[in-house]
Formats: structure tokens, C-alpha cells, sequence
């Protein structure tokens, strides 16, 4: 019987595997029991914080022990965890605490002063002891040793993760506890992870990819090892200290980890133990799949596509990795995607349309933004011509991606319906310019691509690039036409010295914040 809360999947770890290791932080590790034990005592002093149920609490911290056991202890009670991305500025925090009425805040000692500047006026719980007038975990764990009792409504809100729309502003989304718990349980079966495994806590918690590691864990009772990436060669020291099985990567990883002189790095036969790379949050490129591949020789290298409303859609079987490395694959196990164009009929072979998304792991909508939710949870009416219907109250994603299939039934993604560039009558992807430059220009380190207003041609396309130095225009413009279909060429091309990056995603270019200067 499938398990509809993180809870029930902690209690039942505890049971069946008490001395099992559960969770390793350098030097400090805790076996099921002792987390189960620490867990139990911060949900017993939440539940004494007379916050009524649903209410926000924030998680603003780096990443730590603790924090995943605040996570923990807050998925046993009542409330709604938010986390908050340890990059944000003051006021990006505040903006968040006030959108989702948060009334507190568990936090370490490095954000403590950003906390303070905002004037934050609800409760402050610290991981160690900074102020007299907070409580910190240190004390919870001295005072509260009472047996607690969890009862989760499992289609409850748990989660709130913010992250940047289109237009530049952070916007919430909300997940229940069975989203939760399904995408831990969907994701473990297909990557077929064991008891054995040691998971790689590499990635962020303040997003659902990085929380899913924590959740697939508990899924196979496995072993969750933190990691915080600074260097390549303390990321593979850890996978090698660790004894790393499982490597959760974002496209920006791949890019860092080699980045380094590699007679610094271990010999690729010293990784042998690493049996499972994923790859979400980003799109990976031919170049990307051959490092790795060469490097985690044994390893099988499964490429995903999430949405920010649902969990995962798609993935590639590792089989396929070289075939169609940039193939996003096909659903994943207890979900259905269809593809479909503007009269909302079924796409051909290699015909681009929307991707909708079906089945399991939805999420509850955006937080605050009726307008928002409406945009992308959609009736499934928008199927009529696709399917037929059995439940006309059922709900999908229309998920503003725009793919298209191979005759195999293979799909692959073409770019976002926000991003695209109408021009002369053509949809053109941004995605498409910026990898032609990436792959013809390597001194430029960043580089994106979008439109502004043009009457005569709906819009124009700008290029703007960072380099070492400033490379001639006509030499630019002659490597794009012989790469590029004429109307795609951009027409407008600039060179900066750095490009701003977007604080939820520190390696990411903040396209929203240059389409406001062109406009």
C-alpha cells in the first residue's frame, strides 16, 4: 500500500531500519532512529508555537543537518514549510515573508542579520544559540523528549517554493503532502534505488528537485550525504569520502565539476562506485552527456524535465543517453503528456506544440495568483480533440513548454512559451541562437537571447554576450548566418563584461531584468 505523506515514510524507515544511517553531514551522521528521535522533539516544540494550522513557516539557512531535519519536523505537523533561497538579498526576502504571510523563521547564525534588516516581527528559531530571546535546536533537543503523535490530512499543503516568473517577479508554488510523497515513490522506482544507496545531497532544498533527494531517500531507506559545491575538487572528494551511488546534477554542475586542472581530480576508475546520474532544471547538450559519460564510466545517466507545477513529466531512458542525448524522453511511470498545437489537436511527428501533462504529481497552484493558476492548470477539456473524457472535473498542466516528438515517440524540448521570438511569421527559439553561440564562440561565458517590439516584424531579436573581450560584430553575424536560418540571425548585438544572473539560480542570466533596460 503506497504511503501518502514523507511522515508515514519516516515513521516506517524508523521501524524497519533503525540503525540504518540515515543522514551523513563531513564528520556527523545519525541513523534512522536518532533522526527519527530529533525530528520528533522540534515537531513537538512547533506544535507548541500556537500557530493555527496551514500556517507558513520559513526555512532561510544554508544548507545543514538541521535544516533537513527542519524539514522533516515541520512535514509532521500542520503547518506549510517555505523555503527561502540562501542567496536572496534582504529585500527579496522580505518580499517573500510578507506574499506568503510567513509568521516564522528557522535560520542560522550567517542569515541572522538579513532577518534583522527586515525587521522581521514573528518568531525566530536558530540552529545554535545566538540571542538569549531565540530558542535555538540546541535547547529544543535538551527539553522535549515526549513521544509526538502525527495525523497529516496527506491532500494538505506542506510546501511553498518561490522562484523568478517571467516578468522578474518571485511567485509561489504550493504542494500537498501526497505530491510529495507520489514523487518520491515514482522517481525511486525508475531510478531503481536501494537500501544500498547513498544519495548525494549536493543539490538545494528550496527547490522540489533538491527536496526529492531528501524523499527518495527516505523512499528506499538509503543514505542522504550533504554537500555543498565550492570547488571540483571537494565535490569529488565527497563523492569518493562518501561513497556516492546516487548523483543528483543540475546542467550548470556539469559545467563546474571539470572545471579545474584535471590532474587535480581523481581517475575515472576511482568513480566506479557511482551507479546513477540524473540531470533536471536545465537542458544538457551532446558535450555535456560525453564528459560525463567518459568520467562516471559504469554510471546510467538519466536527463529529466521537471515543471515548476509538477514535480517531473519526462525522462530519457539511459539506454537512449547517445542516440538522442538531447531528447527529454517520454513520460514518466503514473503520468501522460500529450503535445498539442494552437487549435488544441494532437502534433504530428516533429511538429512543435505545447507539452500538457497529465496523471500524477500536479501541484496544488500558484500561491496568491488566481491569474497564474488559471494559466497553467487547465480543465482537461483542452484535450477533447486528443482524448476521450471520463472525468470532466480532472485537472492538467498546460505547461508552456514547446516540444515536439520523433517518430519513435521520443520528445524534445524546443524552448518556453514565454521566451519565444515571433518574427517575419517565424517562431524562433532563443535556446536554439545562444547554443549555436556557446558552441562556435568559446570565450563568450554567458549569453542570451530575446525579442523586443518591432511594428514591422513583431519583434527583434538582441543577442547580448559576456566575454573575455569584445568580439567584432561582423565576425559574430557571419559565424550565426552559416549556422542559422536568416530571419533567426539576430539584428541587434551587445557586449557587456558580465550579464546579471538570477539570485534563485546564481548561474542562470536574469533575462527579465535586460528585456526591462531594452524596453
Amino acid at each position: 500500500m503506497p504511503t501518502n505523506t514523507i511522515r508515514e515514510l519516516l515513521e516506517i524507515a524508523n521501524e524497519q531500519s533503525p540503525t540504518k544511517i540515515a543522514l551523513v553531514e563531513n564528520e556527523k551522521s545519525y541513523s534512522y532512529q536518532e533522526l527519527f528521535t530529533k525530528v520528533n522533539q522540534l515537531a513537538n516544540y512547533f506544535n507548541q508555537l500556537e500557530l493555527v494550522e496551514g500556517s507558513r513557516v520559513g526555512i532561510y539557512s544554508n544548507k545543514d543537518s538541521e535544516q533537513v531535519i527542519a524539514i522533516l519536523a515541520l512535514l509532521s505537523t500542520p503547518y506549510i514549510i517555505v523555503p527561502i533561497t540562501r542567496f536572496l538579498k534582504p529585500e527579496q526576502v522580505e518580499y517573500i515573508v510578507k506574499d506568503a504571510g510567513i509568521e516564522c523563521i528557522i535560520t542560522d547564525k550567517t542569515k541572522i542579520k538579513n532577518i534583522k534588516e527586515i525587521n522581521f516581527q514573528g518568531q525566530i528559531i536558530t540552529f545554535e544559540p545566538i540571542y538569549d530571546e531565540m530558542v535555538s535546536f540546541k535547547e529544543i533537543y535538551k527539553c522535549f523528549n515526549t513521544k509526538y503523535n502525527s495525523k497529516i490530512d496527506p491532500t494538505s499543503s506542506a510546501v511553498i517554493t518561490y522562484g523568478f516568473g517571467s516578468d522578474g517577479s518571485q511567485k509561489g508554488i504550493v504542494m500537498s503532502h501526497k505530491n510529495l510523497s507520489d514523487g518520491a515513490r515514482i522517481v525511486s522506482n525508475y531510478l531503481e534505488l536501494t537500501s544500498d544507496d547513498v544519495v548525494s545531497g549536493l543539490l538545494s532544498f528550496n527547490l522540489d528537485y533538491g527536496l526529492n533527494q531528501i524523499f527518495c531517500t527516505l523512499q528506499s531507506q538509503a543514505t542522504l550525504a550533504l554537500h555543498k559545491f565550492i570547488l571540483p575538487s571537494d565535490f569529488f572528494a565527497h563523492l569518493l569520502r562518501d561513497k556516492v551511488t546516487v548523483l543528483a546534477l543540475m546542467p550548470v554542475h556539469i559545467g563546474k565539476m571539470f572545471d579545474e586542472d584535471p590532474h587535480r581530480l581523481p581517475m575515472s576508475s576511482q568513480l566506479d562506485h557511482v551507479r546513477v546520474i540524473t540531470s533536471s532544471g536545465g537542458n544538457i547538450t551532446t558535450k555535456m552527456v560525453k564528459k560525463v559519460d567518459d568520467y562516471f564510466k559504469p554510471a546510467k545517466f538519466y536527463s529529466m524535465h521537471g515543471l515548476t507545477e509538477a514535480l517531473r513529466s519526462t525522462y530519457l531512458d539511459p539506454s537512449q543517453i547517445h542516440n538522442r542525448p538531447t531528447s527529454i524522453g517520454k513520460a514518466i511511470p503514473e503520468v501522460e503528456v500529450y503535445i498539442i498545437n494552437e487549435k488544441g489537436e494532437a502534433c504530428q511527428a516533429n511538429e512543435v506544440g505545447e507539452l500538457i501533462h497529465r496523471g500524477c504529481c500536479i501541484y496544488q497552484g500558484y500561491w496568491n495568483s488566481k491569474e497564474e493558476t488559471q494559466k497553467r492548470f487547465k480543465n482537461i477539456a483542452i484535450l477533447e480533440k486528443v482524448i476521450s473524457i471520463e472525468d470532466p472535473s480532472e485537472m492538467v498542466i498546460a505547461t508552456g513548454d514547446y516540444v515536439y516528438q520523433d517518430e519513435e515517440g521520443y520528445i524534445y524540448f524546443v524552448d518556453r512559451q514565454d521566451d519565444m521570438i515571433k518574427t517575419s511569421g517565424y517562431r524562433v527559439s532563443p535556446k536554439e541562437i545562444e547554443e549555436v553561440v556557446y558552441n562556435n564562440f568559446p570565450t563568450v561565458s554567458k549569453c542570451t537571447v530575446f525579442g523586443i517590439p518591432n511594428d514591422e516584424i513583431e519583434e527583434e531579436i538582441v543577442l547580448v554576450y559576456a566575454a573575455n573581450t569584445k568580439i567584432p560584430q561582423n565576425e559574430l553575424v557571419f559565424e550565426l548566418k552559416k549556422h542559422l536560418a536568416t530571419y533567426m540571425v539576430p539584428t541587434v548585438i551587445e557586449y557587456r563584461e558580465t550579464l546579471p544572473l538570477k539570485a534563485s539560480h546564481h548561474e542562470v542570466v536574469d533575462k527579465g531584468l535586460l528585456k526591462k533596460e531594452f524596453f
